[in-house]
């Protein structure tokens, strides 16, 4: 784990994977994430590049060839990270292509991660940078905070809730048994901006959002006034999950979507991907807030 504080908030990050690991307030001193319990589910704040979610049959296509990247992309569980603390409150992350890469992942990517502290905030920032010089890049991008849910002890997950920043009408996706997403929605949200928590929530894996007009989210508790926030305006999609009757929930901004059953698996065909020009990098962000009253 590596380390970074400021007088509001001390954060760790595991060097494999880049992951978020600890979100410890100073004040309340009190942990916020959820701690990867490998019985439940094993993870903190996974990194989702370049792919989001499930290839359908594992592979996609590209250019006449077939490659193959495991659920979630290939910076999960990398332990060839390169890390540097660049100053007290600012940590970052690095991982470039390789011979070995672009036999599966035929780009010429760059990809920075970086956390920085502001105050009771962390900016969780990407830069993707695309090497080649004239060939197109495609991928998608995601997080995956985990966050403790309840919060304080003597609570229970049914005191807490998902608050939106407008009022939504969204429905919600099928996710298949093998994680593909089918082309049948389910209505969900109406008229309203809460989701309030339960333990079977989730028994059909997570709600998908693909046109929410909020930009922010809050996980609150009805018993007191401290809430997490999250803003992903460089996003377009929302996950929400956990696993059923475990006590944390997934706040999770995507540029990008798993499969749906109906995939032709060519990657630039894909949902929700994104493009980058030969040459050209992008920096996307989100924020998490912990605000205590």
């Amino acid at each position: 784990m590596l380390s970074i504080e400021n007088e509001y908030l001390k954060i760790s990050v595991q060097k494999k994977g880049a992951e978020l690991s600890s979100i410890y307030s100073k004040k309340s001193q009190t942990e916020f994430m959820w701690n990867a319990n490998p019985d439940i589910w094993g993870s903190y704040a996974p990194v989702l590049f370049p792919i989001i979610g499930c290839l359908k049959d594992n592979e996609f296509y590209h250019e006449g060839k077939n490659y193959t990247i495991p659920k979630h992309g290939f910076i999960r569980n990398n332990d060839a990270l390169t890390c540097l603390v660049e100053d007290s409150t600012t940590l970052s992350f690095s991982y470039k292509y390789s011979d070995d890469t672009l036999q599966f992942y035929p780009f010429y990517f760059e990809f920075i991660v970086r956390f920085q502290l502001q105050e009771n905030a962390i900016i969780v920032s990407h830069t993707i940078i695309n090497h080649h010089p004239s060939e197109i890049m495609y991928y998608s991008l995601g997080g995956h905070p985990g966050f403790k849910c309840p919060f304080f002890d003597n609570e229970s997950y049914e005191d807490y809730y998902i608050e939106f920043e407008h009022i939504e009408t969204e429905p919600t996706w099928k996710v298949a048994p093998n994680g593909l997403i089918e082309s049948e929605m389910i209505p969900f949200l109406n008229e309203t901006n809460k989701i309030p928590l339960h333990s079977t929530l989730f028994a059909k894996d997570a709600l998908i959002f693909k046109k929410l007009k909020s930009k922010l989210v809050q996980l609150k508790s009805d018993k007191h006034s401290t809430f997490i926030q999250l803003h992903f305006n460089d996003f377009d999609y929302l996950g929400v999950w956990a696993k059923p009757n475990a006590n944390f929930v997934c706040i999770e901004p995507w540029l990008g979507i798993s499969d749906s059953v109906a995939s032709t698996k060519v990657f630039k065909e894909k949902e929700g991907i994104q493009q980058l020009k030969g040459g050209e990098r992008k920096l996307i962000s989100f924020t998490i807030t912990l605000n205590e009253q």
